[in-house]
């Protein structure tokens, strides 16, 4: 039976790149392949795959095979040669499609190359004033540090780690694993050191081995006016140590503010309810109310109605990233007394005839009056 021809099998043009090649290769490898794909013909269609692409992706065979077809590639007329056929891009492509080891000095490589410590979190709960006015605050940091017995060998002090027997101090061993390619060599990290290359026969007995003890530190860290509830604040390299000699992690220590008595808070504006009496409402008065910088005297106009916003510039919560304070928003209620002297009931009496038993239906009520104030939607 005659031969197909290499592009037609991948499905590539001929003047198509290394990239187009193994990408087609990857596509088709992982349709084709005999553990995935259980047609009958599945592995002929696989190994003519695997064949198109050991020639295709070889430049001096794919330049023979371009110019003199399979006979420029052919040996003897037969299958093609593979002696020569670098087999470490269809150990890079098995390894990502079917988990297959690649080579073991990248891996190494990668194994005992520096990495980043990991980052902590940790919550600050802050009263109202201390997150308006911001503090310093006390805080205690518990993470994993240089053991100070081994200094992080994690051997016994006057001993060292020594080479693994396993591995011969490589860190990884090694597979031969038959496939329809032939012997290919699956790669993992040693079980007896772990990667490392070496054991501890005499573990330090405060780190047990580990080179890293756990410890709780007491750090001061300025908390700043403004924050908020969500608010973090970025510690740089107070998390885990480094692997490797790697960087240190961070900590982020995440604000939570506690509830107010009086007041809430709506982004940089403070918010207070005030109950007034029917008396304040009606003639006006000056009446002291309280706000994060202390007593201060706020004019209750006359005729003041329920759900009336007074505001105190400046009296809110400074700009975390900026300059200026927002404003304290005062919302007036008026109090309906619900018992009364003798005298007082007199006097409401009054009252009552001089004002007249007319009712004023109106069209808005007193929440969208209050929405309206407040700059609700």
């Amino acid at each position: 039976m005659a031969q197909r021809d290499y592009y037609e099998i991948l499905g590539v043009p001929r003047t198509a790149s290394n990239d187009d090649l193994k990408a087609a290769f990857r596509r088709l490898a992982r349709q084709y392949h005999p553990d995935v794909n259980k047609d009958q013909d599945a592995e002929e269609r696989f190994k003519e795959i695997n064949e198109a692409y050991a020639v295709l992706s070889d430049a001096e065979k794919r330049q023979a095979y371009d110019r003199f077809g399979h006979a420029g590639v052919n040996a003897a007329g037969g299958v093609p040669d593979f002696s020569n056929v670098d087999f470490s891009d269809f150990a890079d492509i098995f390894g990502d499609l079917f988990g297959f080891g690649s080579f073991g000095r990248g891996q190494r490589r990668a194994r005992n190359a520096p990495r980043r410590g990991a980052d902590l979190q940790m919550r600050l709960d802050l009263t109202f004033e201390e997150a308006v006015f911001g503090a310093d605050k006390e805080i205690e940091i518990t993470r994993d540090e240089i053991c100070s017995t081994c200094g992080g060998t994690g051997a016994k002090p006057g001993t060292t780690p020594v080479r693994c027997s396993t591995c011969n101090g490589v860190g990884e061993v090694r597979q031969v694993r038959q496939t329809i390619l032939g012997s290919m060599v699956q790669v993992s990290t040693c079980p007896n050191c772990g990667g490392a290359g070496e054991v501890i026969a005499s573990p330090c007995i405060t780190c047990n081995g580990s080179g890293r003890e756990r410890r709780t530190r007491k750090k001061i860290i300025s908390v700043p006016a403004g924050v908020d509830t969500g608010t973090q604040i970025r510690l740089a390299g107070e998390g885990q140590p480094g692997v490797n000699g790697g960087p240190t992690g961070n900590l982020f220590v995440a604000i939570n503010v506690r509830p107010h008595k009086f007041f809430r808070r709506r982004d940089q504006d403070i918010l207070l309810d005030l109950d007034i009496n029917v008396a304040q409402a009606a003639l006006g008065a000056e009446v002291e109310v309280p706000t994060v910088d202390g007593p201060t005297s706020l004019k209750i106009p006359p005729g003041t109605q329920p759900g009336k916003v007074l505001t105190l510039r400046g009296k809110g919560v400074p700009q975390l990233r900026g300059s200026g304070r927002g404003d304290q928003h005062v919302v007036v209620n008026v109090s309906i007394p619900t018992r009364l002297t003798n005298e007082q009931r007199q006097l409401f009496e009054q009252l009552a005839k001089s004002l007249g038993s007319e009712v004023h239906p109106q069209e808005r009520g007193f929440l969208d009056w209050l929405k309206d104030a407040l700059g609700g939607g």
